[in-house]
């Protein structure tokens, strides 16, 4: 009986061991997933797209495409397809021996919509003015295709209808800190601006740009500001030109 009773006690000491065991293990098992969920929201940083003291890069990275991250490096032959706002492409430059004829890196950073600016006011309803990083990139010095070769920047609406860079009053527009040399010489970039007299209905249109071999790359504009220099280009588009 003694054996019997002291086995029995054995019996009941295992059981309520492996009880605390098993307990142990569940209680990991429910704290390891919410450790990671925990450790994702901790290394999740949210961004404030609208303030303009971010970085060209964090705005490119957060905030292109108004939700959309965009993806590093030049899109190369992108022939009509669709980029983030804030992608750079790869295009081939003006071919003129002048210019050097070179590859040109064109990334559109920020959009600014205007009534008036630079003592112009809009004769459709607003001034659509977006900054233009423009790199050349080889060893060939490089410029942005023109107009007058079949290239160079155009606006389609959310409807279809097209507007060129000339149209209106925003050919007259040109901000401070915005106006870099036409020809970007090897090594070397520059900040432009392209304007559109639009109407309000047609805000948030495609970008177009077409360049020295009628390859065409387009990006979706926001609808709002948005860009890492809105407050840069406001400030370049004060006081009457």
């Amino acid at each position: 009986m003694r054996v019997r009773a002291a086995a029995a006690t054995a019996a009941l000491l295992l059981a309520a061991l492996t009880a605390c065991g098993g307990n142990d293990g569940d209680g990991k098992a429910e704290a390891e997933p919410a450790a990671k969920e925990s450790a994702a929201k901790s290394s999740t940083k949210k961004v404030d797209c609208s303030d303009e003291g971010l970085s060209q890069a964090e705005w490119m990275k957060s905030c292109s495409g108004e939700g959309g991250g965009a993806s590093a490096g030049p899109e190369e032959g992108a022939g009509g397809s669709k980029l983030a706002w804030g992608k750079v492409a790869r295009t081939t430059g003006y071919q003129d021996p002048d210019s050097g004829g070179g590859n040109l890196d064109v990334t559109p950073t920020t959009v600014v919509y205007q009534s008036k600016a630079m003592g112009s006011e809009a004769s459709n309803g607003v001034f659509a003015i977006i900054t233009v990083k423009d790199a050349a990139a080889g060893d060939a010095a490089a410029t942005e295709n023109a107009p007058a070769a079949g290239g160079g920047w155009q606006w389609i609406a959310p409807d279809g209808e097209t507007v060129s860079s000339d149209n209106g009053e925003a050919v007259s527009i040109t901000p401070e800190g915005f106006d870099g040399e036409r020809i970007v010489q090897p090594g070397a970039w520059v900040w432009r601006t392209v304007a559109f007299d639009i109407s309000e209905a047609q805000r948030g249109g495609t970008l177009v740009y077409v360049d020295g071999l009628e390859e065409a790359f387009r990006w979706k504009v926001p609808t709002r500001d948005a860009g890492p220099d809105v407050a840069k280009l406001k400030k370049g588009m004060e006081g009457d030109y």
